[in-house]
């Protein structure tokens, strides 16, 4: 089989413990690109955060693709055209605040290149624009602040009290919306339907591939729909077990050159 698409998720995956790609890495995806091969970086991450990424891997020269919000948006890195999204419905905006407000957790979404939140010193909010390379913008009031169209919240706090809080919203919510952790720290919050699986469907029919030409690699939760629908779905050794249990492959890990392992492995020999 010629696979003509690799899907790649991000943290625990494209990127190293540092949040780079390596040089090995690099230099792996450029030559699979020279040879026709398109990228999507598809991520739970604001398009904000994922850019820096596409930019050092060329996506605009070579054609290649941002799935951002873990599916919700859908950008042609070439036109940066919108191809796709799914945007949270504002009704739901005062009961996620409410959830966070009684258990002292922070909310946060996004606003260009801003992280928007009432506790810009929060460990996890900070953790959140570090890893996106956003600025935090403190808002006096949440609700107030959030009038432009938005594709995902994040509730953030301690992984046991958040945990409990997920299950609690998840039973309320679950016709509604997605919820769901994509760290132990980081509860998302997105429209229903979201999902990386059904994002790459879209893309798919667009760009007239089928998902036997793609390969998917992911190490998270939140990569398991787009593992088990891809052509072939690759697990990092790193990965959650369901995850790797679900995999037709295991690669190396993200601290191992895992992605350009596997690119090696199946599109270069």
């Amino acid at each position: 089989m010629k696979y003509k698409l690799l899907v790649l998720d991000l943290d625990g995956t494209l990127t190293n413990k540092q949040k780079k790609i390596t040089p090995h890495t690099k230099e792996t995806l450029l030559k699979i690109q020279e040879q026709g091969v398109k990228i999507v970086l598809a991520s739970g991450r604001p398009t904000y955060g994922i850019a820096p990424l596409a930019e050092q891997l060329e996506l605009q020269k070579y054609e290649g693709y941002i799935l951002a919000y873990n599916g919700g948006e859908i950008i042609d890195w070439k036109t940066k055209e919108l191809m796709y999204k799914n945007l949270l419905d504002h009704d739901v905006l005062p009961y996620l605040y409410e959830c966070a407000k009684k258990n002292d957790f922070a909310i946060v979404t996004y606003d260009g290149e801003y992280v928007l939140t009432e506790k810009p010193d929060d460990e996890y909010v900070l953790k959140e624009a570090l890893l996106n390379v956003m600025k935090i913008k403190k808002v006096d009031n949440f609700l107030d602040a959030v009038k432009h169209p938005i594709a995902k919240c994040l509730i953030v706090g301690e992984p046991t009290r958040l945990a409990e809080l997920e299950k609690e919203m998840y039973e309320h919510l679950k016709d509604r919306m997605g919820v769901f952790r994509s760290e132990p720290y980081f509860l998302e919050l997105v429209p229903k339907g979201i999902d990386k699986a059904q994002s790459l469907a879209v893309l798919l029919k667009e760009i007239g591939l089928t998902r036997e030409e793609m390969i998917a690699i992911g190490d998270g939760f939140n990569d398991l729909s787009m593992i088990q629908y891809a052509g072939l779905g690759i697990a990092m050794a790193n990965a959650q077990e369901v995850v790797k249990e679900n995999a037709d492959f295991i690669t190396l890990s993200n601290e191992e050159d895992g992605v350009a392992y596997a690119a090696e492995k199946f599109i270069l020999s």
